[in-house]
């Protein structure tokens, strides 16, 4: 069997845990954040976990990402 592609934009996007759950990043994180409160930029910057509807649809893009 072929190797498979990995999409390069969602290898940046998307991060994995040791256990294996994918992260992503929160929306408009740069636009216009000088007028954003310094409580809504602080959570711009954590990584929360994708959505379990969209873990299968995402892991097609990465397939060699999951440890």
């Amino acid at each position: 069997m072929p190797k498979l592609k990995t999409h390069k934009g969602a290898q940046n996007r998307f991060k994995f845990t040791g256990n294996g759950k994918m992260m992503r990043v929160k929306g408009p994180k740069s636009h216009l954040r000088r007028n954003k409160s310094a409580r809504t930029r602080r959570l711009f910057d954590e990584m929360i976990p994708v959505a379990k509807v969209d873990v299968q649809r995402l892991s097609r893009l990465v397939p060699y990402g999951t440890p």
